[in-house]
């Protein structure tokens, strides 16, 4: 039978295992060659506000009321305009990306410090604390040295991402594999 539940598992974790060596690739490569991966990245986020203005477009014509349509129009037109400059000045893209990301941190730092005051007297939050220092020092890192931390700071965070997302997967593949395996031996004694 092909529909058992252990072999079921062990297909699927086979998939996972394939994703993960794939994570693993993609987050070796982009920690090696940190410009090339926010390169990559850039192009893709171009593209994304690129197709995201031209969504707005189409929803300016169908739009009801002079306010709405211009409205649209604007965001589609700033959309567009954005993501073709940065398209076609990617080292520009990467730059503006770049202290997007160190802005991004600060904010994430003073939330986590905020959630941090809420939750202090319980067990494990110092977690929380060291969480909000490290972004804070990350964000600072990205600031203090911008524009030239625009050559490592989002291929090198996007690739440990990746390394520390494929090992996980991966680590959850061959854990459900052993399940598999364990469960395939209880069900061919039975």
């Amino acid at each position: 039978m092909n529909d058992r539940p252990d072999l079921v598992l062990k297909k699927a974790s086979s998939w996972a295992i394939a994703w993960s060596i794939l994570l693993i690739g993609l987050g070796l490569i982009a920690v090696a060659l940190p410009l090339v991966a926010a390169l990559a990245v850039t192009t893709l986020v171009s593209w994304l506000l690129i197709i995201g203005g031209a969504f707005h477009l189409v929803m300016a014509v169908s739009s009801r009321g002079a306010g709405t349509l211009l409205w649209e129009v604007l965001v589609s037109l700033v959309y567009i305009i954005g993501g073709g400059y940065m398209l076609f000045h990617p080292l520009l893209g990467v730059a503006t990306l770049t202290l997007l990301l160190a802005a991004f941190f600060f904010v994430e730092a003073i939330f986590d410090f905020v959630a941090f005051l809420g939750v202090r007297h319980q067990r494990g939050a110092g977690w929380m604390l060291v969480d909000g220092v490290v972004t804070l020092l990350l964000a600072g890192l990205i600031w203090a040295h911008w524009p030239s931390s625009s050559a490592w700071a989002i291929g090198t965070i996007i690739g440990i991402s990746l390394l520390v997302s494929g090992f996980k997967w991966l680590m959850i593949s061959l854990g459900a594999r052993k399940i598999a395996r364990s469960a395939g031996g209880t069900a061919v004694a039975a």
